[in-house]
């Protein structure tokens, strides 16, 4: 009996925290980017502006609850991360980082928040790791990951017959995931790796990788890298003529990498995102306001940082309190309904499960106004996008 009455004054707690609708002080938050190095063209000012518009929807909403936004970069170096998570943890009680671009950087901070007992709302980084072995009960893997980005786009091109793959893969956790993630769906579906390089962060002169990839024998050319690097690999590959003799199959691509190549060089890609503007009426009402303030369009990894920091303001002024653990048992049992994600659920592991998309980059002749560059091939469920949960290792979830 007295174990069933503290349960009811517990949930009447919870309740009456909810009632009352506002965390006790302001809630911190802290977008983490880069945002001067190679993917600040995809992250950088684009997802602070995307931030910012979250913070002033839900001020707007909830102007009772202050909310204040930091921001700072990572440069790309997990080192310069995590003294800054650090100390925006304890000095500066940051209640929450979102963003964080790069993967190794992603795994460290996450790390730090789940012992510190706070929020990380990762967008940008890609590792499936992150809600898999290195999961944590207070972090949030929102846009994509490495596993959607291998079963959406490699799927598709190992289906129109490229079975004999080549790797160029950027040298550092988020090449790694995606190069393994890829690999399983190639072998699975009964394809070969014939040979791979990696490349340093940051590299300008592919040549020498280009060539053992033109050498190699396989059909397919699998760029595993992104941002500037991937632009200036696709951007040689084309100066050798790669692409006339084998496929060059770009694995994470930005609308801001189309827009930079061009439609006359990044024409019929295919590729895996989360996020299209033109897609709904409401990808377009969204995105024209972001683009009134940035001028230019907004990618997946920028609607997600928005979509991420707007369900974490509502976990955090629905249990009145900026504990950590409480707003992630909130956000977790709250399905996400946005622009971003129709009927999106976040697992016990973090992941957010959300439909992706293959799409194919439209030729010029077929772009009939700027920013139109994607013909939405097919909807890829979010249970299929997304590996399931019991395979991913999470050590915080059973099964």
């Amino acid at each position: 009996m007295l174990h069933h009455i503290a349960k009811a004054l517990a949930v009447l707690g919870l309740a009456s925290a909810g009632v009352s609708a506002q965390a006790a002080g302001p809630i911190k938050i802290g977008v983490l980017t880069d945002m001067a190095g190679v993917y600040a063209a995809v992250a950088g000012k684009g997802v602070v502006e995307a931030a910012r518009m979250a913070v002033e929807d839900f001020r707007e909403a909830h102007p009772d609850q202050p909310v204040e936004l930091i921001t700072a970069d990572h440069q790309n170096k997990p080192d310069v991360a995590s003294a800054i998570a650090r100390r925006w943890f304890d000095a500066e009680d940051v209640h929450a980082i979102a963003e964080l671009t790069t993967s190794a950087i992603a795994l460290s901070v996450q790390k730090l928040a789940q012992e510190r007992n706070r929020t990380v709302l990762v967008s940008g980084a890609g590792t499936s790791d992150l809600s898999g072995k290195a999961c944590s009960p207070t972090g949030f893997h929102w846009t994509y990951d490495t596993y959607a980005l291998a079963n959406g786009t490699a799927r598709a091109i190992l289906e129109q017959g490229g079975k004999r793959w080549y790797f160029l893969t950027v040298d550092y956790a988020f090449g790694h995931a995606l190069e393994k993630d890829v690999t399983d769906t190639v072998n699975a579906m009964g394809g070969e790796i014939v040979g791979g390089v990696r490349h340093p962060l940051g590299t300008a002169d592919f040549a020498s990788y280009l060539l053992q990839a033109q050498s190699s024998g396989a059909q397919v050319v699998g760029l595993a890298n992104a941002g500037a690097d991937l632009n200036n690999s696709i951007k040689q590959a084309t100066e050798f003529g790669l692409d006339r003799k084998q496929r060059v199959a770009a694995l994470l691509v930005y609308i801001n990498d189309v827009h930079a190549l061009g439609l006359d060089q990044a024409k019929n890609v295919y590729l895996t995102t989360g996020f299209y503007w033109d897609r709904t009426e409401a990808t377009r009402k969204w995105s024209q306001r972001f683009f009134e303030r940035t001028k230019v369009m907004p990618n997946m990894a920028q609607a997600g940082v928005y979509s991420s920091i707007a369900h974490y303001l509502k976990a955090a002024h629905e249990a009145g309190t900026t504990d950590a653990a409480r707003i992630s048992e909130l956000m977790k049992s709250t399905p996400v309904n946005d622009f971003f994600a129709e009927n999106g659920v976040v697992r016990q592991d973090g992941r957010m499960v959300h439909d992706m998309y293959l799409v194919r980059v439209k030729e010029p002749s077929e772009s009939k106004y700027p920013w139109d560059y994607y013909e939405v091939i097919s909807t890829i469920a979010g249970d299929d996008a997304f590996r399931k949960m019991e395979g991913g290792g999470c050590p915080h979830v059973s099964g």
